[in-house]
Order: C-alpha cells, then structure tokens, then sequence
C-alpha cells in the first residue's frame, strides 16, 4: 500500500468512527494527532502532519453502544496489551486500530493526571470533533513521547498555543510545555 493510501484509509477509519458514534448518540471526542491536525489545520492546513492511527475519548459506560455502533460499521473490540480498541474486519491490524481512552482514568499507572473529561473544543469541515485544546496539550504533556514533543510544537508554530491557555495547564506539566515553547523548532 502507498503512502497516499495509507493516508486515505486513516481519514476514511477516523470518519466511519466519528460517524458510527455520532448516529449512535454515544459522546466522544477525538484525540492524539488526528485531534492536532483537526486544531493545527484551523489556522494553517498545511502544517498538519499524518498519523497511522485513530484515538477516541469515550466514557467506561458508553462502551457498550459504543462496541454496537462500530460494530454496525464493520469493527470489532479487542483488548491488546492492556488497550481496548475496535479493530476493522478487513484489516485488523492493532498498529492501525481505533484506540480507546477512557475519561476519567489514567492511561498508564503512573500518570499524574486521569484523561479528562469528553469535551468537545473544535469540529472539523468534515465532522471530526476533536478534543478541547487545553485538554489536548495535558494530554500530549502527559504522555510526552518524541511525537506527542512534536504535535505541541506545531501548535506552538500555529499560534495555538499562548500564554492563555498555557495557564490553563496543571502547575507540574508547566515545565515540559515550557521547555517545548522557548524552542518549538528542537
């Protein structure tokens, strides 16, 4: 599969899950890069940068109508290495599935925050509703791997990220964004 495609499958998973959950009524809210692109494209399209994967922001309790629904779009829950996701029929490969987050728990034992709330901060031109962007950057400061390092400094670059809604950032992950935003380029 060529790179090209590869890009389009992602797009058409993220858009089958936005709109299996939405007509199912079940509250959710996209997060990960897929969420980056959705804020990065709003002041600047072509700074989005691609992912592989799909990551959602459900509530423990939706789970059930949530594995109804994508089921309906021709998923399947699974439980690999401790994360639930939907894995597609067709292809279900975990790298590439709809991974699952839920709000109010933490993602790792050690985290010092859970994963917020399902709120919803922007939709997409295509009806992708992504994360609040503040919730977004704790989530990204609080995972802090290579890329999540880089998704924060293109929303530094786009002007996203100010002094604002730095202050809406809990006191102990001040410093990693700190860190990112007196060197967005590394």
């Amino acid at each position: 599969m060529g790179a090209e495609r590869a890009v389009e499958k992602v797009r058409e998973r993220l858009l089958r899950t936005c709109r299996a959950l939405e007509g199912a009524g079940v509250p959710y809210a996209v997060i990960g890069g897929n969420a980056v692109a959705v804020w990065v494209a709003s002041k600047d399209e072509g700074a989005t940068r691609n992912t592989k994967d799909v990551d959602v922001l459900l509530n423990r309790a939706d789970l059930p109508r949530a594995t109804q629904a994508m089921s309906a779009a021709g998923f399947d829950v699974a439980e690999v290495d401790g994360v639930t996701m939907f894995l597609e029929r067709a292809d279900p490969m975990p790298s590439r599935g709809v991974h699952i987050i839920f709000a109010g728990e933490k993602i790792k034992p050690h985290d010092l925050y859970a994963a917020p709330a399902v709120v919803k901060g922007i939709r997409s031109p295509e009806g992708v509703d992504a994360i609040e962007l503040s919730e977004l950057l704790i989530l990204k400061l609080l995972a802090f791997r290579r890329i999540d390092q880089v998704h924060i400094a293109d929303m530094i670059r786009v002007g996203l990220v100010d002094d604002t809604v730095a202050e809406q950032i809990p006191p102990q992950l001040r410093p990693r964004l700190e860190e990112i935003r007196a060197d967005p380029d590394g």
